[in-house]
């Protein structure tokens, strides 16, 4: 623990290895609590759940009824299934994510395993693709989509093929969400992506949460 960390209110709390994502770090944050850091940026807790916070937010305007169904593709430390578990106290969520490390830590760090989520460890490709996993049998009112492996989005999670099966599993009124980054050197791959949705979607919005963007969208 060095001096400049307690100075500056930050401590690191733990510190692996994982074959997903290469060196994880857990801190504490006076101004940001516990998070997940992997990659140079935060993959759970810290400014990746402000963003969450403030786009779901605006989600549960737009969608005052109850969420019954939730899918959180790219599950981490499990902030996301936090927020929504906040938003929607009586909601059944599956998270999805390839690396049981950073869900190991989510669970000791960030009490993932208070939020009763099923979680299914699994490349999310896999996971919507093949039915042993009971999610392309599924519904779901409302899919987070947050696959980075630190400040990389996998390119076979641009593909129509993928982003047609996430649109099957969308209730007719359910809501998803993909988050991108959204600085000078990521806008022109958001906005490519940002087209892919539209050939499958019926409408999508635009949500600019710090420096991200989130595209919201509806059948």
């Amino acid at each position: 623990m060095s001096l400049t960390n307690l100075l500056e209110g930050r401590v690191v709390l733990k510190t692996v290895n994982s074959d997903i994502n290469g060196e994880l770090t857990v801190i504490r944050d006076l101004t940001y609590g516990t998070y997940i850091r992997g990659g140079g940026l935060p993959q759970s807790g810290g400014l990746a759940e402000v963003i969450w916070k403030s786009t779901l937010n605006r989600v549960k305007e737009w969608k005052s009824e109850r969420v019954k169904g939730c899918l959180i593709v790219g599950l981490g430390g499990g902030s996301i299934a936090k927020l929504v578990r906040k938003n929607w106290p009586e909601v059944d969520t599956t998270g999805v994510d390839i690396d049981p490390v950073i869900v190991g830590l989510g669970k000791k760090y960030m009490k993932l395993d208070k939020q009763n989520v099923n979680i299914v460890i699994a490349d999310a490709e896999d996971a919507m693709k093949d039915p042993i996993y009971n999610i392309r049998n599924t519904t779901y009112d409302l899919i987070c989509f947050d696959t980075y492996v630190g400040a990389g989005f996998p390119k076979k999670f641009e593909s129509v093929t993928l982003i047609k099966q996430v649109k099957d599993i969308l209730s007719p009124d359910g809501i998803a969400i993909f988050n991108r980054l959204y600085g000078p050197r990521e806008r022109d791959n958001a906005i490519k992506f940002e087209k892919v949705l539209q050939k499958v979607f019926n409408r999508v919005d635009r949500l600019y949460p710090e420096a991200n963007i989130m595209f919201v969208c509806t059948n």
